[in-house]
């Protein structure tokens, strides 16, 4: 879609327009959602327009799948832009400016000595007036280059094929941007670009070039640090809402406490005065806590649903899975994940079998690692306590059966044949694993008929 005039913004009327800029060379990377972000707070806070501009000037590297991608992302984030503009529909307007520049001699085509058989023999240069450009960023202040180091530089291979620093300022101008925020690796790209305006005699935009995101290390941002395809964030089971909060704080300082923000909370504090001007760090484990965060205040029902969703088939598939085992162990669940796909993770570490299928172990398995037991009537010593714990558990009534209510059963019997030798092999008895939740809390999830079942498992397994 070309943008016509209606889109264009004078900007006497104050309206801001800002644009997200993205090359469908790649996925749009979580980097590049900060950069969205910004654009998308500064433009609403100001009850203006925030624009979509896909730049696919590069033909052979440009695919209709990463344009697919990038705005699978946007869905997802659930950011809105006012209209969506593709550079590739725009050859005959670019095409205008380059031969109103030649017309006034401030463009010429040049004759080239291709380096390379099939480089091109001519191009668009722009005529460099070789002079100080000066400009004031609204994050790094005021900035002087020289522009003489420069040359005359290419604005365009032929007239259907600008490049990326003339195509981008026709597209500003056309689209009306009132405010031109990227990262602070194109704040060179600004001197040349100033320059194309200023030969038109179009007025300049604002500029804000946000800062570099680094690894925790302070290296720069890699796919082992988290620079993922942000649809890969979706895929992990992280809440749109969580990313969006953690990434308006990378650069971004509030000037309070406070971690965590609703997107109307964001738009309302948003400020480019608390931009700093030092890179920002991406740090996972931060992310990570934000995401438990905002998992927390989906509530009960939404967090029960959203868990069933990623239990994987290597537990849906074992004979005794059920729904309702399932819904009873979401708390559980729910105090050791991040993120949703961590239930992929304790499922395949066998954290989550034990509650579908009675485990499997070696019988010494079930011995206390400081044990007190003498080993010539260690099994016989252990039998006696596990039926002494099984005695007391079958003395409860089912309408008592819960957590607090079996540990007080048993506590002081724990405590008079050890604590550990009876309550590590009843942990052991019930979930077959050294890391589990504690035996009152299994007990009460697996209920008692397959807590005395398992019990009795034990004891038939030291008895052999």
């Amino acid at each position: 879609m070309v943008l016509s005039n209606s889109y264009m913004t004078n900007k006497t009327d104050k309206k801001v327009v800002t644009r997200f800029a993205p090359s469908p060379t790649g996925h749009l990377h979580i980097g590049g959602v900060r950069t969205m972000l910004f654009n998308y707070l500064w433009a609403r806070k100001h009850g203006g327009e925030f624009l979509l501009r896909i730049e696919d000037t590069d033909k052979e590297r440009s695919k209709k799948e990463f344009e697919d991608s990038i705005l699978e992302s946007f869905k997802w984030l659930g950011l809105s832009y006012d209209a969506m503009y593709r550079q590739s529909e725009n050859a005959e307007v670019y095409k205008k400016y380059l031969e109103q520049l030649i017309t006034e001699d401030k463009a010429y085509i040049s004759k080239e000595e291709p380096k390379e058989p099939g480089d091109r023999d001519s191009v668009i240069r722009f005529r460099n007036p070789n002079k100080v450009v000066t400009f004031d960023d609204k994050i790094m202040g005021t900035i002087s280059i020289d522009t003489t180091d420069l040359g005359d530089f290419v604005i365009a291979k032929d007239f259907e094929t600008p490049v990326f620093h003339f195509a981008n300022v026709v597209d500003d101008f056309e689209m009306g941007i009132t405010l031109v925020m990227r990262g602070q690796e194109h704040a060179p790209n600004t001197p040349r670009q100033i320059l194309i305006w200023e030969a038109f005699g179009w007025e300049l935009p604002e500029y804000a070039h946000i800062p570099l995101i680094l690894a925790p290390d302070k290296t720069k941002l890699s796919k082992r640090h988290g620079a993922l395809d942000t649809r890969e964030y979706r895929n992990l089971g992280y809440l749109p809402e969580a990313v969006i909060n953690f990434m308006a704080l990378i650069g971004w300082n509030p000037g309070t406490e406070q971690e965590i923000f609703s997107l109307t909370e964001l738009i309302n504090d948003f400020d480019l005065e608390r931009v700093q001007k030092s890179p920002g760090v991406f740090n996972i484990e931060k992310l990570d806590w934000m995401n438990r965060e905002y998992i927390k205040l989906l509530g009960p029902d939404a967090t029960q649903s959203a868990m069933l969703m990623y239990i994987p088939n290597t537990i849906r598939n074992l004979a005794g899975y059920s729904n309702e085992m399932a819904a009873r162990i979401a708390p559980i669940i729910m105090e050791r994940i991040s993120k949703w796909s961590d239930i992929t993770t304790l499922a395949d570490s066998g954290e989550l079998s034990y509650y579908f299928e009675q485990p499997t172990y070696e019988k010494d398995a079930l011995f206390f690692a400081k044990t007190k037991l003498t080993t010539d009537t260690k099994y016989t010593d252990l039998i006696a306590i596990i039926e002494g714990l099984k005695m007391r558990l079958e003395a409860l009534e089912n309408a008592d059966w819960n957590t607090e209510s079996i540990k007080k059963s048993i506590w002081d019997y724990t405590e008079s044949v050890g604590r550990g030798d009876a309550l590590w092999p009843m942990r052991y008895a019930l979930s077959g694993k050294d890391k589990s939740p504690d035996p009152f809390i299994l007990s009460e999830t697996l209920g008692k008929e397959e807590t005395l079942s398992r019990l009795d498992i034990a004891i038939q397994k030291l008895q052999n």
